[in-house]
């Protein structure tokens, strides 16, 4: 065996090349160079880029439990902190590239991971270059083949916080499928590819760069069962992409590409060692950007006067008589629901007189001409913050013709004390529309400012945003009006004080508790529900 080659990265367990195992019959060489397939694993599918969003999950027969969620990225300022740390595998064509990537996804035991798959990219052929593919005569292992630009550009916003939307490629037809996947959330993106190191702006988005280096007669007899079981490929166009593109390209734009590695990786993913190792390091990375926004908060933003974004409904005898009613300890579970229900239809109706209206004229029965106003934005689009917030969607809904309603459940940590992000459902394009986040009560508004935050990572205008909330703390008020200023904050009532429990003084307890009628643990907050992880 001849001696390995030197690397400019790090040579990391194992050998370069596979020991022998004994004399075997020549029909039985590829199959004793494929390494051994789990028959419960599924077939591998590489057709699109995919997103650890859904947190892990405790299913009994009745219910499912989120037991993970997402710690804020974001300061007490509203602003990233630190951007997403971003993780590059390279390596030629079928070298276990994906399968590493989810190794170290299963290793990494945290929420919102991202892998972002380079066969999304490929770029539109043209009729004649689909002709080409269709005759195993078009190079997909060529840099040309890939759009660097939309690459770039989806991983500048991914490493930003921002969502995305993914191309999603169709290898049978070698076309873009009309339907785009979108990606969101990430404290850790994996990026792969086999020309994942081939351009200059890209390797400068990169923090890890992992090269997959497996033998060339393993990579050529998974890419034959691959595109073969997978692609309804035949045999002998395999073969003749291979030779014809497929290795020329590996040896001259993806073989050179292992110096620019930080780690290099031999035999893919079977070097556990290796696989234990890039983990290590990146929990280390995870570490240096976590945050604790809640006590920030706390300490942050007394004794200054409320602001002018807020908007308090006015405390009527009728609103202030609502208010002792659902504040009144000994008030019913029925009483509380209803008189709820009445501040909510109020606060909403209040709420709507905030949103741009322009001219218009009408004509009456009458024949008369009537001057008017009338809605000049293109849509309303409610959001609730589970579970409490969503008790305000029936007024939305009742105010609001056809208005579009999304659900982010934020929990806090009881751990942590912090607010975690479990799951969002938004509709799409909500870019475009105002925005109404309803939670039931803000205490230190670590909850309303991870709301905001991801509605402002969809993109959706600072200034289209209207928080809404029938009970909150001045020190709620302040962490939100502070971070995003261009926020309207609309209420009922505002209390002036905060416990060290984070519980609103004199407060209304636990809304969600006392409107569904469950229980309350003893270290609740008044900003969103308590899990434990």
């Amino acid at each position: 065996m001849s001696s390995p080659p030197t690397y400019a990265g790090v040579r990391i367990s194992g050998c370069w090349a596979l020991g022998a195992e004994g004399s075997h019959s020549s029909a039985e060489s590829l199959d004793r160079l494929y390494p051994p397939v789990a028959p419960t694993r599924p077939p591998r599918k590489r057709t699109t880029s995919q997103c650890k969003s859904e947190p892990p999950l405790l299913r009994t027969s009745k219910r499912t439990i989120y037991t993970a969620g997402r710690p804020p990225w974001y300061n007490e300022h509203g602003a990233q902190s630190k951007e997403a740390f971003v993780i590059g595998l390279g390596g030629g064509s079928a070298s276990g590239k994906t399968t590493v990537a989810r190794m170290i996804i299963e290793a990494l035991d945290v929420p919102w991971v991202v892998l972002l798959s380079m066969d999304s990219f490929y770029k539109v052929l043209t009729k004649q270059q689909q002709e080409q593919a269709a005759h195993n005569d078009f190079n997909f292992d060529h840099p040309d083949a890939f759009d660097f630009d939309l690459i770039i550009a989806t991983l500048k916003k991914l490493k930003q916080g921002k969502s995305v939307k993914i191309p999603i490629y169709d290898f049978t037809t070698h076309s873009r499928k009309k339907e785009w996947k979108t990606l969101y959330g990430a404290n850790v993106i994996i990026f792969e590819g086999i020309m994942a190191f081939a351009d200059k702006e890209l390797l400068k988005l990169l923090d890890l760069k992992i090269f997959v280096d497996t033998d060339s007669d393993i990579r050529l007899v998974r890419r034959l069962r691959r595109d073969i079981s997978e692609r309804g490929r035949d045999i002998e166009g395999v073969i003749k992409q291979y030779n014809k593109f497929v290795k020329p390209a590996f040896d001259q734009y993806i073989q050179p590409t292992l110096r620019l590695a930080d780690i290099v990786v031999p035999r893919g993913s079977g070097n556990t060692v290796a696989i234990d190792l890039i983990v290590q390091h990146v929990h280390s990375q995870l570490e240096e950007r976590e945050l604790s926004v809640r006590a920030a908060l706390a300490s942050a933003h007394q004794c200054h006067p409320l602001p002018r974004t807020l908007s308090v409904l006015k405390s009527t005898p009728q609103v202030r008589g609502m208010h002792t009613i659902i504040r009144n300890k000994e008030t019913s579970r029925d009483e509380f629901i209803f008189y709820s229900k009445r501040l909510m239809r109020l606060l909403i109706e209040h709420a709507l007189s905030f949103l741009p209206f322009q001219s218009c004229t009408v004509q009456t029965p009458q024949g008369q001409d009537y001057e008017g106003r009338t809605f000049s934005g293109k849509q309303i689009t409610g959001v609730s913050i589970l579970r409490a917030g969503e008790t305000m969607e029936p007024a939305l809904r009742a105010v609001c013709k056809d208005v579009r309603i999304g659900t982010i459940l934020i929990q806090t940590n009881c751990y942590t004390g912090e607010p975690e992000l479990h799951y969002l459902r938004l509709p799409k394009d909500i870019s475009e529309d105002h925005v109404i986040l309803m939670d039931c009560t803000v205490s230190t508004g670590a909850a309303a400012m991870m709301a905001v935050r991801v509605l402002l990572d969809h993109d959706v205008p600072e200034d289209k945003i209207f928080l809404l909330s029938l009970l909150m703390a001045e020190m709620g008020v302040h962490s939100v009006a502070y971070a995003f200023p261009q926020v309207k904050i609309i209420t009922t009532a505002v209390d002036k004080k905060v416990n060290d429990l984070f519980r609103i003084i004199p407060g209304i307890g636990n809304f969600g508790d006392r409107y569904f009628g469950t229980d309350a643990p003893p270290d609740w907050s008044d900003d969103e529900d308590t899990l434990s992880t």
